[in-house]
């Protein structure tokens, strides 16, 4: 008897998750412009109170950032959903000065950011078109994922203290695989009904393309990072 989880070429979708799919791909497409903007802007900016206090500057950055996270969910059926989407993408932009300067600091910085880049557009396709055309259910990752998404914010919150480069690193491969399940289960749930509102959609969508940059980004820097 053949698997209930058998993979197939094309899946087809009902009228309403192919709507939600394309909004939240326009729309995810749409926030690269706001982050963009900020990153610009957050690479001329001088972070060096936040090296100065570094646990102090992240809980601030969490507080904002999961400020504007409730903003969006307690607006995401009316138009001001999409404009506090949108203003936070800017924010996480900018919050990419740091690493993007420390990056471009590097003689091949450059490189390592059309890298980072480059592999969070091709894990995103490649994990997007998986879930979109398989008859696979993924909904069963989810409490897998969520687990996966505490234990990875506490011991990120840990290291704080810590600052442990080599369990950076471990939490920064961590985050890579972890994100990108989430991009499958996201996607996923799309395509199965499971996520009706493009605006949700994109956001989640949206921190997961971040933290794959970020995270391919930092592993880039250790490992292919020219210093001299």
């Amino acid at each position: 008897m053949q698997s209930n989880y058998q993979v197939a070429s094309t899946q087809t979708l009902s009228p309403a998750a192919h709507k939600v799919l394309r909004n939240t791909y326009m729309m995810l497409g749409l926030t690269m412009v706001p982050t963009v903007i900020g990153a610009l802007i957050g690479m001329s900016i001088d972070f060096s109170f936040a090296a100065g206090s570094p646990i102090i500057f992240a809980l601030v950055s969490l507080a904002v950032i999961y400020g504007m996270f409730f903003a969006v969910s307690a607006n995401r059926n009316n138009s001001m959903g999409v404009v506090f989407l949108l203003g936070l993408t800017f924010i996480m932009g900018a919050l990419l000065g740091p690493i993007l300067q420390v990056a471009l600091s590097l003689r091949n910085g450059g490189e390592l950011v059309g890298l980072a880049a480059g592999g969070t557009g091709i894990i995103f396709l490649t994990l997007s078109a998986i879930a979109s055309t398989t008859k696979r259910d993924f909904s069963f990752m989810g409490n897998f994922l969520l687990v996966g998404i505490i234990l990875l914010i506490v011991a990120s919150l840990a290291n704080l203290f810590l600052q442990i480069p080599a369990f950076s690193l471990a939490l920064s491969g961590v985050a890579v695989l972890l994100f990108s399940g989430f991009i499958l289960y996201d996607v996923n749930r799309i395509v199965h009904g499971g996520e009706t509102n493009y605006v949700m959609a994109t956001l989640a969508l949206y921190i997961s393309v971040y933290q794959l940059f970020t995270n391919l980004l930092h592993l880039l820097m250790a490992f292919a990072g020219d210093r001299e």
